[in-house]
């Protein structure tokens, strides 16, 4: 659905991503946030939509570790199609930007899906670059990753995943694998890296952090755990202000005690899915690895009740943040805008709804976390 050239959308209550605002209308233009103006001084010639009384309208979800969507995953399906059919899957969920995230797999694998995901983000506006996780990572961590797939990188990667690029390109790896000096050139080439399936040890993670890196990947999963003389990645994430870190927030990956912990800290906390196929689709199973990945008590399991991902929609998130974690709303809305913009370096353009900023919206029932409806670059498409 096409909207005016200059339209707006009057909700109950405008989070502009960093505070409320009581019955206003969010102007827009073209593409872009043009004012926000209380309801009562929208003038009459502006076309203006009327969310349902009590609705929020906030800055749409950006979700950072996508694998799957609508019974699509991305390993399975690296093409320009695919990233579409699990773009539109997640949009039903708040979700306006993402990046599709490739698990470990063949270098083949990972040459389709840079390829794709670089035709898909000049075309797609909800495809905001790639998240590469793994082969780089370590095999005392693998999680559901297949295990024959992972191996430290080459030079020849190292020139595939620094090529110029028109999204942002994030690389999930163990640090403590890497040669010498790999993580400040993937750096110097603008990637965002990420520690994640990793063992590094407390000082090994300081030592990456000083080379560049700034994300953790699903934080306390996956990586050396927290402990008394051995703090490991954890506390390196907790206390360094210039880093964030990625919470799945189901309620199974992690405990809500161990994440509401982890919120005290200084480190910048975001939301991620890590969603599978069966979010916004129709099939609670999938392949992965040529086994099957089954959706039981809301968990997504491999036979042997290993994890695989998450049956999470970035909404639910939101939600779970507020109900487990005791966050507010606006917090929690942050979590998942404000702080997964400024970590992939498009806070300049979205994670809030201000003027000249793109217009990338949901629309939601505050207490149900309901989406009513998205707009991506000002085009609507209801939930």
């Amino acid at each position: 659905m096409n909207e005016p050239d200059r339209f707006a959308v009057v909700a109950s209550t405008v989070f502009d991503g960093g505070e409320c605002h009581r019955d206003t209308a969010v102007m827009i233009e073209g593409s872009k946030v043009l004012a926000l103006v209380p309801r009562h001084e929208l003038p009459a010639s502006i076309p203006a939509k009327i969310l349902p009384d009590g609705a929020w309208l906030a800055p749409g979800f950006i979700d950072c570790q996508v694998n799957g969507g609508g019974d699509v995953l991305f390993n399975d399906e690296p093409t320009v199609d695919g990233i579409a059919a699990i773009a539109r899957a997640h949009r039903k969920f708040g979700t306006t930007s993402l990046l599709p995230t490739l698990i470990t797999s063949a270098q083949d694998t990972m040459r389709a899906a840079l390829d794709a995901a670089d035709r898909a983000a000049a075309v797609n506006l909800s495809v905001a670059g790639i998240h590469i996780e793994g082969p780089f990572i370590s095999p005392e961590k693998p999680g559901v990753h297949n295990p024959a797939f992972i191996r430290l990188p080459t030079e020849q990667d190292l020139e595939l995943l620094t090529a110029p690029r028109k999204g942002v390109t994030l690389v999930t790896l163990a640090p403590e694998r890497m040669p010498a000096g790999f993580i400040a050139k993937l750096v110097s080439a603008g990637v965002r890296v990420s520690l994640g399936h990793s063992m590094a040890t407390y000082w090994e993670t300081k030592a990456a952090l000083a080379e560049g890196l700034t994300g953790f990947t699903h934080l306390f999963n996956a990586m050396r755990q927290l402990s008394s003389r051995d703090p490991g990645p954890v506390a390196a994430a907790l206390e360094t202000p210039d880093a964030w870190f990625g919470m799945i927030v189901d309620g199974e990956h992690a405990d809500p005690a161990m994440l509401r912990l982890a919120l005290r800290g200084a480190g910048h906390p975001m939301l991620v899915t890590d969603a599978m196929p069966p979010v916004g689709g129709s099939n609670p199973a999938f392949m992965l690895y040529g086994q099957e990945i089954a959706v039981r008590g809301g968990r997504c399991v491999r036979a042997d009740g290993t994890l695989a991902g998450a049956a999470l929609d970035m909404a639910t998130a939101v939600r779970n943040c507020v109900q487990l974690l005791g966050v507010p709303l606006t917090r929690a809305l942050r979590f998942a805008s404000a702080e997964p913009a400024r970590f992939l370096g498009l806070d300049a353009s979205l994670g809030r709804l201000a003027p000249g900023y793109r217009a990338d919206m949901a629309a939601f029932d505050p207490g149900t976390l309901k989406i009513h409806g998205t707009w991506i670059a000002g085009e609507f498409a209801a939930a």
